[in-house]
């Protein structure tokens, strides 16, 4: 009667199961205890071996032990289950980038926003290898689209009017220092910058008030 009773609350209890052992799983690993994270994600994922989510902390861990091919394999696990898997593309590109693999790593983040605008690691991370690869105007783009929906986020707003120095662009690179150091007065980096914006501003000026 009792296997009846716990055959017909199977799939709900197996459900519940998977749940709290990945719950469990992701609370480990933000405090750093990634022996007790690894053992619930090989749980969970044998609970269900079609959840990607698993996998993801898997090679997450992976990743903090600086097991590189072990995070690899974790992430391609994951990408198989969910081919449109964000996490895991991020988490490849991430592997690449590491391996100062940077053409690799840009496309694998490019990939990852394309799945997940709002991917704050894969923006930062493709800014970085954008930096790395001296190519900049894909990246201003997501940057751009990110800070519409994102307007306060000052590490974006920064890495954005870096590039826009970078660019030549002083003019918005000003406006949105100016935004930082209102929202983070003492932002040494960001004051630092405005005024290399300033100056990059004024000389471009200088050609245009002497034709006048």
């Amino acid at each position: 009667m009792d296997m009846t009773q716990d055959h017909a609350g199977g799939p709900q209890r197996t459900t519940q199961r998977y749940e709290v052992l990945q719950e469990l799983g992701d609370c480990h690993a933000s405090v750093g205890d990634y022996a007790e994270a690894q053992e619930c994600y090989e749980k969970a994922a044998s609970v269900d071996p079609d959840a990607a989510a698993p996998y993801i902390g898997l090679g997450v861990v992976a990743m903090q032990k600086n097991l590189l091919e072990d995070a690899e394999i974790a992430f391609r696990v994951a990408c198989r289950l969910e081919a449109d898997c964000s996490k895991a593309y991020a988490g490849l590109a991430m592997i690449a980038q590491q391996q100062s693999d940077y053409e690799k790593a840009f496309n694998l983040y490019l990939k990852c926003l394309e799945l997940d605008a709002d991917n704050l690691t894969a923006l930062l991370g493709l800014f970085q290898t954008s930096c790395q690869m001296g190519t900049f105007e894909q990246i201003i783009r997501y940057l751009e689209a990110y800070l519409e929906m994102h307007p306060g986020d000052t590490s974006v707003m920064f890495s954005l009017a870096s590039l826009y120095v970078r660019e030549g662009r002083f003019e918005e690179s000003k406006r949105l220092l100016s935004d930082i150091l209102a929202l983070e007065p003492s932002n040494k980096d960001a004051a630092d910058l405005l005024e290399e914006a300033e100056h990059g501003l004024a000389r471009q000026e200088q050609p245009g008030a002497s034709t006048v």
